[in-house]
């Protein structure tokens, strides 16, 4: 395994911007993290800017974080002027046209199959919704990897899916190739981290404060959001029927979206347990996202993680980026089958890899984790986690960082966008130009 990238002189430190399409805060979803943390790694080898969604929550303590709005992203513009590296996720045609023009190394952060999980989100709105909505999304992501110099994902798997749409997009030639076959110098895996230190309690109340339970009863804890891509419900009846044979069984949700998709999910599967006679007696709802700095403190106190989807294009791509939590604190996870994770887990005996839509099979497997007890699997895990230190993955990035200037004969990065994706990036431009020009920077949340 590579070991990480040793600071170059100070006169040759890179001026770097990493923009997250989410907020930084003390409560942050996965792409906030994502970004917090890469800002992070790469503080040995640069000058580092961290830029995030504006917000009115507790900012992060150790970082100073520039805040724009989503819609109107202008203060950004000093700022990518000045850089000489921009990382960030695929941007929306603005501010995309002022990277391109900032002359920066552009890295783009391709860890979030979006056009997959879009197609799920939007699963119960209006055909032309979703073909309005996933046409855009598909246009960011090609027109990313037109315009970037380098990219990043989160595993292998991912990796061949980027490398075929490129290959698509007739983004690889006989000179690309020539110069590496591989294209590791161009698109490279960087999953999820975990931090180096190894999780304390931070004196906050974690699950069992929260929700009054008691140290007998065996905490399973669901350490994220509730989407509709994901698989609620089955672990809900899982767990209503475990409990009757363990009843000291509890299912805790540790996170909840404001997005209209995951308050529809989480209603949902609220109702369910409802129906099932277990809400707040076996199963409890946190109805808020925990503050990232305590996370320890739910995690520490469970006795089990549990992780379910269902079946489609996005769980074949995906990378649960909680699930990494879960191995940094020691924590057995039960989940579904048919990712890389999940691959992992079962290989590496650190829990139990279940098939879709079987709650029986998901009892079944968190009534063999609780058994065998935290402990039994602690030492493998903890064998798990090394690999996935933030300084360690994050090489490849920065490797990017430290290359250098763009090459300055590199062509026009129009060249062989399809005609309709450049007028549609044109017509959102010119659009969002005449909405922020009156002050409307909103609109409804999907």
């Amino acid at each position: 395994m590579s070991s990480p990238v040793s600071a170059p002189p100070p006169s040759r430190r890179p001026r770097v911007l990493v923009v997250s399409l989410e907020r930084i805060s003390r409560q942050m979803a996965g792409p906030g993290i994502r970004s917090y943390e890469l800002a992070k790694a790469l503080r040995p080898v640069a000058d580092v800017t961290l830029a995030g969604v504006e917000t009115d929550a507790e900012p992060v303590g150790d970082f100073e974080v520039v805040q724009y709005h989503l819609r109107a992203q202008h203060r950004l513009r000093p700022f990518i002027a000045a850089a000489d590296v921009i990382v960030g996720q695929p941007p929306w045609p603005q501010t995309a046209a002022w990277m391109r023009a900032s002359g920066a190394r552009l890295v783009f952060d391709l860890y979030d199959p979006e056009p997959l999980e879009v197609l799920e989100l939007l699963s119960d709105q209006r055909g032309w919704l979703r073909r309005v909505v996933g046409t855009l999304t598909l246009d960011r992501m090609v027109a990313a990897l037109h315009d970037g110099h380098n990219f990043l994902c989160a595993s292998e798997k991912q990796r061949d899916m980027w490398l075929g749409m490129m290959l698509g997009e007739r983004l690889i030639g006989p000179a690309l190739y020539d110069r590496d076959p591989s294209l590791r110098s161009v698109i490279d895996v960087v999953p999820f981290g975990l931090p180096a230190e190894p999780p304390r309690p931070t004196g906050a109340d974690g699950p069992r404060a929260r929700f009054g339970l008691g140290e007998d009863d065996e905490l399973v804890l669901w350490n994220g959001g509730i989407w509709n891509w994901l698989d609620a419900p089955t672990a809900v009846r899982a767990v209503a029927a475990l409990a009757e044979r363990r009843p000291n069984v509890r299912l805790v949700f540790m996170g909840a979206s404001k997005v209209a998709a995951g308050r529809r999910a989480a209603e949902a599967t609220r109702q369910l347990a409802a129906d099932l006679g277990v809400l707040d007696r076996v199963v409890f709802f946190n109805d808020e996202w925990v503050p990232y700095a305590e996370r320890a403190d739910w995690l520490l106190q469970a006795d089990a993680a549990i992780s379910t989807h269902v079946e489609h294009m996005e769980t074949r791509f995906a990378f649960r980026t909680r699930l990494l939590d879960c191995f940094w604190a020691g924590l057995p996870v039960v989940c579904t089958q048919g990712d890389d994770l999940a691959a992992l887990i079962e290989q590496e005996d650190i829990g139990v890899a279940v098939p879709h839509e079987d709650h029986e099979a998901v009892a079944a497997g968190l009534e063999r984790v609780l058994a065998r007890g935290r402990a039994d699997y602690a030492g493998r895990i903890a064998a798990v986690a090394e690999r996935f230190a933030w300084s360690r993955v994050s090489e490849p990035l920065a490797r990017f960082v430290t290359a250098g200037p763009p090459p300055a004969s590199a062509a026009s990065p129009l060249r062989g966008r399809h005609p309709l994706h450049a007028m549609r990036s044109g017509g959102y431009r010119a659009g969002r130009a005449a909405l922020n020009a009156v002050g409307l920077k909103e609109w409804p949340t999907l």
